[in-house]
């Protein structure tokens, strides 16, 4: 397997290229920096977590944490181990947090871009019920992680910790799976008829489908990511599924609005269905 250090920053660096493209495009489109609209700008905020999730999850992969294994000797920790375990615990939580706001302002970038597309289309209604699903659930997500799930906050990084849920934090996965999962599969249940409904070449459909493609894949990511975290929580798979999801989530957001940049490029015009 690929070192988690290598395949990450190979991740970060395409979805860079893919969103400047995006900016790139969005001003050409537009005509000012501007005009740019709301999902931009969360765009924008969603790489900055995204980029301190990748930052973070490559020291937490060789960091110690407070969760323990079974049988552990907890008389052998020694000040300097459980400093480290206190230090591992906290990047933890910033993990955690770069993912869930890396993912659900994806979510929200999406929720604005359909709205869009759907003006006109009957489907606006279930686009605005979706975009008011993924604003409360995150809302619910985050209170019930800062203020219910542990408590005091501050046992999120005691060693050892009174409760599971401050090191395994299992409500809180069950909860994030659940809500990640359901916004997703609405989404696309949503979005599917109107792109069957579209009357375009298949040339000009490939880029969609590919898109689409990675939108499935997100969904197997996310599923992942919590199975490795449940059946294999002092392993470190975890983490490549971490960093697979929040790539896959910003490359679906974000290569819609590429085109109109690369379709400039020779080279590419009939790579992605453009032959003018």
């Amino acid at each position: 397997m690929v070192k988690l250090l290598v395949e990450s920053w190979i991740w970060w660096s395409v979805v860079m290229v893919v969103a400047i493209s995006r900016f790139a495009s969005r001003r050409m489109t537009l005509g000012s920096f501007r005009k740019f609209q709301a999902d931009d700008y969360l765009m924008l905020l969603a790489l900055c977590f995204y980029t301190t999730l990748i930052s973070t999850i490559n020291i937490v992969r060789y960091t110690n944490s407070n969760l323990l294994p079974p049988g552990f000797n907890i008389n052998t920790i020694t000040p300097h181990d459980r400093a480290q375990r206190e230090y591992g615990s906290k990047l933890i939580l910033v993990v955690e947090q770069c993912q869930c706001a890396t993912v659900w302002l994806v979510k929200g970038c999406l929720v604005l871009l359909y709205l869009r597309l759907t003006s006109v289309h009957r489907e606006n209604i279930l686009i605005k019920i979706l975009g008011a699903y993924v604003v409360i659930t995150f809302v619910v997500m985050d209170i019930l992680y800062f203020g219910v799930w542990c408590q005091p906050f501050h046992e999120y990084w005691a060693v050892p910790t009174d409760s599971s849920q401050c090191d395994a934090a299992t409500n809180h996965l069950i909860t994030n799976a659940c809500f990640n999962l359901s916004s997703d599969v609405a989404m696309i249940l949503i979005v599917l008829p109107i792109f069957l409904r579209m009357r375009l070449p298949w040339q000009k459909k490939i880029p969609l489908i590919f898109v689409f493609s990675l939108g499935l894949f997100t969904i197997l990511a996310a599923i992942l990511n919590k199975v490795y975290s449940f059946s294999d929580p002092f392993g470190s798979l975890w983490t490549y599924w971490y960093t697979r999801e929040s790539s896959t989530a910003l490359l679906v957001a974000n290569l819609p609005f590429v085109f109109t940049l690369w379709i400039k490029i020779p080279g590419l015009r009939k790579l992605i269905g453009y032959s003018k």
